[in-house]
């Protein structure tokens, strides 16, 4: 069964440039080697980042990172450095998904 996280973080000010280039670099190598199907950036109206990741299933991403060392590679340093407060994950069991 498809799943989707939602991840949510408060970035310490200034750092949003550094969080979005880390984030999608990360994003980018999550996806080659995992097969997640995708994940997309945004920031809501209080100026968190929000991103929304799809996924194989939960277990393919848990096997991910249980299978991968992603917190030592750069782009997640960098990411951990921007973070100011790491809000909990949203794990979400896809009942229906629209391609365009």
């Amino acid at each position: 069964m498809t799943s989707a996280v939602v991840y949510r973080w408060t970035l310490k000010p200034g750092r949003e440039a550094e969080f979005e280039a880390a984030w999608s670099e990360g994003t980018r190598l999550i996806h080659e080697t995992c097969g997640s199907f995708g994940a997309n950036l945004h920031v809501d109206e209080n100026g968190d980042y929000v991103s929304y990741a799809l996924w194989p299933s939960e277990s393919a991403r848990q096997a991910c990172f249980a299978e991968n060392d992603w917190f030592s590679q750069a782009c997640f340093i960098t990411m951990q450095d921007c973070i100011d407060k790491r809000h909990p994950e949203q794990v979400l069991d896809v009942k229906s998904k629209l391609s365009t």
